[in-house]
């Protein structure tokens, strides 16, 4: 039952949505940690479309990258930014501090406020940078700085609300001020935007227990707690395995048979959950991810994890290998084929082979 729901909410089996924005506002946010495989981590939702229709959403500022619930990056829609930051700025802050501090760098308040000065000057009318151009400009005006600092100031001024993803440069992620990206919209109270997040969440990735929320939104218990009572009419409560599980209103249930999909790395059907022993066998699970927090590319088959696969160029082409956890899957060749090709063709667009 849980993984059938699952497919059905997370968009894996009859989508419905046709572009990437809709897609990312459903899910609430997708894990944008690894920027190629992320895109497809939002392809494989949708009706249709290819890389180019989710690298112009990004282009557009319908969709954004940004570090926000979690300390990672993830796509959110451009109207949740401001509401989800609000939400979760100090907790990204706050372990921002303590990635440096663990590496020798105490960065002072002053500093961080002279970084975010710097970057509303360098980025001002619409001036899009890389991190490349950003850290050059840093020490032009004499804020010396390293890799790793610089990611300090960035993930700090993404946290603020100062800036955000922008239209990428010559295969480069670049930076742009948020209030420049995004129009204005109406600002959310607190409860209401808890309220949201669970909804959002629920929705789109039902059934899931407390503690799946508690770790995919960052919210402390206490919080999480809240938000789900704040929704708690439109939640049917079902219990499996000796845990409770929620499951929105608006999910369905039907049979599932001859789904098969390659997600990409740290793709939503895994990492947006605590426990994962429904879809994924526990003595599996280290050759999908490790406790270091790496996520690999899996294959899905009718709601269960079942392999992991890879993609290679041979003579110019590309082609995708897979192996098994278990050496006694059979799967159906058509499906495999199946699979493959729609993966080949979402990247085959005109202006995305290099990608």
């Amino acid at each position: 039952m849980i993984p059938s729901i699952r497919l059905y909410s997370q968009q894996l089996a009859n989508p419905v949505f046709d572009n990437p924005k809709d897609l990312v506002s459903w899910m609430g946010a997708i894990q944008a940690q690894d920027y190629a495989m992320s895109k497809w981590a939002v392809g494989i939702r949708l009706k249709s479309g290819n890389l180019q229709t989710v690298n112009e959403a990004l282009a557009k500022g319908e969709i954004l990258r940004t570090h926000v619930m979690r300390p990672t990056w993830h796509y959110v829609a451009a109207e949740d930014i401001r509401w989800m930051l609000k939400l979760s700025a100090k907790r990204i802050m706050a372990a921002n501090d303590s990635y440096a501090k663990g590496r020798g760098q105490d960065i002072s308040p002053a500093i961080y406020n002279k970084a975010n000065h710097l970057l509303e000057k360098i980025l001002a009318n619409n001036n899009h940078q890389t991190k490349q151009e950003i850290d050059e400009a840093f020490r032009k005006a004499g804020l010396e700085t390293d890799e790793r600092q610089s990611n300090r100031f960035l993930t700090h001024a993404e946290a603020e609300g100062i800036i955000c993803s922008g239209i990428d440069k010559n295969k480069k992620i670049t930076f742009a001020l948020l209030e420049e990206r995004v129009a204005p919209v109406k600002e959310l109270h607190k409860e209401e935007a808890l309220a949201k997040l669970a909804r959002n969440y629920f929705r789109s990735h039902s059934p899931a227990g407390l503690k799946d929320f508690i770790w995919w939104s960052g919210l402390t218990a206490t919080e999480a707690k809240q938000a789900v009572s704040f929704i708690e009419q439109e939640l049917i409560t079902e219990r499996f395995c000796a845990q409770n599980f929620y499951i929105h209103q608006s999910c369905k249930e039907e049979k599932v048979t001859d789904i098969l999909h390659i997600l990409p790395s740290y793709d939503e059907y895994l990492i947006s959950y605590k426990d994962r022993t429904d879809v994924l066998k526990a003595e599996h699970q280290p050759k999908a991810f490790n406790t270091f927090g790496l996520f690999r590319p899996v294959i899905l088959h009718d709601g269960q994890i079942v392999g992991n696969w890879n993609k290679a160029v041979k003579r110019n082409a590309l082609s995708i290998s897979m192996e098994w956890f278990e050496q006694k899957t059979k799967i159906k060749k058509a499906l495999l084929q199946r699979a493959e090709e729609r993966y080949l063709d979402f990247l085959s667009c005109e202006t995305c082979r290099e990608e």
